[in-house]
């Protein structure tokens, strides 16, 4: 039982950094750590939706003077109804199509961090209008819903694809994870898909995690920010379909 616990506090502490340092929910860390040491994908989806608010809330404090909160509340709007829709519909789904698209999701929002370079003409096109935020999240958010995140794993590079600075898309994208994570956390809980032992112990380890990372993020250069984010969700992805596989 204590290395159990010192296990899902040390997974907690390593996705909780990631989170305060890049601004994602952590999702994409979380789940297939969670998913690696024994529990299910649903089980690791509920306990990750659970996390949230609470880490992204400590490190979006440390953020707070690069949130644009006008852009956070229309991404809010959008992303809570997505998030919703996707809790709901991930028990329809198999296992394998659930890590398919946690694999396609996450390595197309790295490709949308860079999509100023790769593509710089469609770039020119991409407007960050009211419209396009709101249903913007609300699609990434039903997505990536369906694999147990938040959209926080896709959120910075969204709002890079729409012209923002890294540091602005951090910590917005923490403000907007904050309420977009709570909306489908209820789903979860009614569902009875949360296992309290491990999610308090994981719980503890972001908070601690995420205050760290949010301090070393705000003293980091922003192209590093940019290699790591992708770096990380990349890896995480394909450990998930490995899992899956195997």
């Amino acid at each position: 039982m204590g290395l159990q616990i010192l296990l899902y506090f040390s997974i907690g502490l390593v996705a909780g950094f990631t989170s305060g340092m890049f601004g994602i929910g952590a999702g994409s860390i979380r789940i297939p750590l969670l998913n690696f040491v024994g529990l299910s994908l649903l089980g690791a989806y509920g306990i990750n939706l659970f996390v949230i608010p609470f880490s992204s809330t400590v490190a979006a404090y440390s953020h707070r003077s690069n949130i644009d909160y006008r852009v956070g509340l229309y991404m809010l709007a959008g992303g809570a109804c997505g998030s919703v829709a996707g809790a709901f519909l991930t028990s329809l789904m198999s296992t394998m199509v659930l890590a398919i698209l946690f694999v396609i999701i996450t390595l197309s929002s790295v490709f949308g961090m860079y999509l100023d370079r790769i593509a710089p003409k469609v770039k020119e096109h991409i407007e960050s209008t009211p419209r396009n935020i709101i249903f913007g999240t609300m699609a990434l958010n039903m997505v990536t819903g369906l694999r147990g995140g938040s959209g926080g794993s896709v959120f910075p590079s969204f709002l890079r694809t729409l012209g923002f600075d890294i540091r602005k898309a951090i910590a917005t994208s923490l403000f907007a994870t904050i309420f977009t994570a709570s909306a489908a956390v209820v789903v979860y809980w009614k569902r009875g898909d949360i296992i309290w032992l491990p999610a308090i112990f994981v719980l503890a380890g972001s908070i601690v995690g995420a205050r760290i990372g949010s301090q070393v993020s705000l003293k980091t250069k922003p192209v590093w920010l940019e290699v790591g984010l992708s770096v990380l969700v990349s890896a995480f992805a394909f450990l998930v379909i490995y899992k899956s596989i195997k």
